[in-house]
């Protein structure tokens, strides 16, 4: 326990909040939430009626609901949620789930895992090692620490690109639409097919998410998968594998490129960088991420890229909510390498001829107007189809426990012949002080330390079973 004298304002607000008359109820609410940091308050009611008109339950009052942000640096419970629905979304792409419309029959289609990386604006602090393990100097001439936080940063910020990295980022959701293109372009030529006819032989899926170097600038991950033209469930033409679809790739990546103009009117190109990881996908769940032959397994890759879905700038790369007024970016506490690409946003924005790109509603992402995880239509399921499946979850779990209570007579309820009407309008966003935050937040850490508990279980479970 913290003594008295050492405890903080916030210390205090906690031991108080916790004696309330009103926590327990308090509480049961935040847990409903799984400790949501940031919570709607609804006021109104639900009724839930039966094909008939007759009502079955009906609740009305107060409630919380979560804020859904998606960063982890803004809400760790609606982050977890939203990774585990961006896990289920990109494993039904690459192993199959015939509940989510995908059959297993796309682990045999051709599939690679790609990384495209921004090009170079201006040489960054970085710390490179030998395969030995040694450091080797960095441009300035020193060997960083893993943690400095220089790396990333400018060496010389003088002579940085800044209006290009930001151009960059800006126009990097059109430049993936330029390389889809010119990939489907790529792959209709080795076909032997014109590009307009390319649908009626195959379909290009694919799922993509954004992740953020410490240079502020994104790059994309992406599963690449090809179809018959009906999509998943038709087989791939045989006249493309792998090896082609490798072959497309890396020249779709090289030769896809756009062109804007920077303030003064000189042309600005703006393509990939040079960095371009390609790596198959292996139709096998093993325990680690990454085989010995640089190959990702099913399981593995989809957690690995649902987790970038929740990762933000945080508080080394950008802010965490939109800016509104530029004199606050002087008090944000980040780099000045990332200040220089904030005001560089802010700056543009105001120039009409970028009014199209509305970069100051997206200078606290340093730019990035892009969503960061999304799929083409037959990649696999979506995350509406997801939500919409735990609502219904939820609501024959409230008529099964109507059902236990007995304030129903005759059969079970069938979800499908009864209607809901929910009537809620909001009150009030987050908590109240900084003590019910950190509260919930202890909520949401004991519901991921209690998942991360059953989900090691059953690997072990799975392990001890295969070496059975």
């Amino acid at each position: 326990m913290t003594p008295v004298l050492d405890a903080t304002p916030t210390d205090l607000m906690i031991s108080a909040r916790l004696r309330d008359p009103d926590y327990r109820a308090w509480r049961a609410a935040v847990e409903a939430t799984h400790g949501c940091a940031a919570p709607i308050h609804l006021r109104g009611s639900t009724t839930i009626l039966n094909r008939d008109g007759a009502v079955l339950a009906e609740r009305a009052g107060t409630v919380l609901a979560p804020c859904g942000n998606r960063r982890e640096a803004v809400c760790p419970a609606c982050s977890d949620r939203y990774a585990a629905d961006a896990f289920h979304l990109l494993r039904a792409g690459l192993a199959g789930d015939t509940s989510k419309g995908v059959p297993a029959s796309v682990m045999e289609r051709p599939r690679l895992f790609v990384t495209l990386t921004a090009p170079s604006f201006g040489p960054v602090h970085t710390r490179k090692t030998t395969p030995r393990g040694f450091v080797v100097p960095c441009r300035c001439g020193e060997r960083h620490r893993p943690d400095d936080p220089r790396i990333g940063t400018a060496v010389d910020p003088d002579t940085y690109d800044y209006q290009g990295a930001v151009l960059w980022q800006a126009h990097a959701g059109t430049l993936w639409a330029r390389f889809t293109t010119t990939l489907r372009r790529a792959l209709a030529g080795l076909l032997g097919v014109r590009v307009r006819d390319f649908p009626d032989h195959a379909r290009l899926s694919y799922a993509k998410v954004a992740e953020y170097q410490r240079r502020g600038l994104v790059h994309f991950h992406a599963v690449i998968r090809l179809d018959g033209p009906d999509g998943p469930a038709d087989p791939h033409p045989p006249g493309l594998d792998h090896n082609t679809l490798r072959a497309a790739i890396t020249h779709a990546a090289r030769t896809a490129t756009l062109t804007t103009h920077r303030p003064d009117g000189t042309p600005l190109v703006l393509g990939w960088g040079r960095q371009l990881d390609i790596r198959p996908i292996r139709p096998t769940a093993l325990a680690h991420l990454e085989d010995e032959a640089g190959e990702f397994t099913d399981a593995a890759l989809a957690g690995y890229i649902a987790k970038y879905a929740t990762k933000t700038t945080g508080a080394t790369d950008g802010a965490d909510r939109p800016i509104h007024d530029p004199t606050h970016i002087a008090h944000l506490d980040i780099p000045p390498h990332h200040r220089a690409m904030i005001e560089t946003a802010w700056q543009l924005g105001g120039d009409p001829r970028y009014g199209a790109l509305n970069l100051r509603r997206w200078a606290h992402m340093l730019g990035f107007r892009g969503h960061f995880l999304t799929k083409s239509r037959r990649y696999s399921t979506t995350f509406t189809a997801l939500r919409e499946e735990r609502r219904t979850w939820r609501l024959a779990t409230d008529l099964a426990h109507l059902d236990a209570a007995g304030d129903v007579s005759g059969a079970p309820i069938d979800p499908t012949t009864v209607v809901v009407i929910n009537d809620w309008w909001p009150v009030h966003h987050g908590h109240r002080n900084d003590a019910e935050r950190e509260l919930a937040l202890a909520i949401a850490e004991r519901h991921r330390q209690q998942r991360r508990s059953r989900t090691s279980g059953m690997t072990s479970s799975g392990s001890v079973r295969r070496a059975a």
